[in-house]
């Protein structure tokens, strides 16, 4: 008897929760909490950040031309090669990079022919890449030689000082992979030192402008 009476007590009791469990919910009030504590969110994908990190080399291309008031002013067309090393600190890129150029910039100014055979640089660059995207400052060492002919006389001169631009390149191997070829586009301002050479002292302006194109291969 005994046992029969605790287990009629359990059977009301699970009549009882079950009908207020099924009773509906006053207008207003709170909704009970939930029986089951909800999944965790997902994790957030890893954000991917393109690969810049390593050496290259590549070749450049482009008009390079100086703007020299009462003188000569040579302009044409340059070409060469660049090679240098990034590394990278999550978006951040920074590195050093040199290159090697030779152009056909002339102008004859009088009885004066000016020309500017080649030039090169050796530059410090950093950057921040957005995507595949890396937009960069850079400045460093320039030199480059120059030639004067005049009146049958002609000297050759080297000369040295500093150069300073900006640059955007583009990586084109997708994410997750090495940016194997990457274009880029770059402006640079040479300030070589002046001087004055031969006899007839002709003064020389070897401020100059490139706006070159390139291609790089990284390793």
């Amino acid at each position: 008897m005994k046992g029969t009476g605790v287990g009629f007590a359990m059977i009301m009791l699970a009549t009882v929760c079950a009908k207020a469990a099924d009773r509906p919910i006053p207008y207003g009030a709170p909704p009970p909490p939930p029986l089951y504590a909800p999944p965790p969110p997902p994790p957030l994908p890893p954000l991917l950040i393109y690969p810049w990190l390593g050496a290259y080399v590549g070749i450049n291309a482009g008009p390079h031309w100086t703007s020299n008031i009462g003188g000569p002013s040579p302009s044409g067309f340059t070409g060469g090669v660049q090679g240098g090393f990034n590394w990278q600190n999550g978006t951040w890129v920074y590195g050093i990079e040199t290159d090697f150029n030779l152009s056909d910039a002339s102008d004859r100014f009088d009885d004066i022919q000016f020309s500017n055979p080649f030039f090169g640089t050796l530059r410090g660059r950093a950057g921040y890449t957005i995507n595949n995207f890396l937009v960069y400052g850079t400045g460093g060492f320039a030199y480059g030689i120059s030639n004067v002919e005049r009146g049958g006389l002609s000297e050759s001169s080297t000369h040295g000082g500093w150069t300073i631009g900006v640059g955007i390149e583009v990586g084109l191997a997708p994410f997750g992979s090495s940016p194997v070829w990457s274009v880029k586009a770059e402006y640079l301002h040479l300030g070589l030192s002046r001087g004055v050479v031969l006899p007839a002292a002709v003064p020389i302006n070897s401020e100059s402008n490139v706006l070159r194109f390139g291609l790089n291969y990284h390793f």
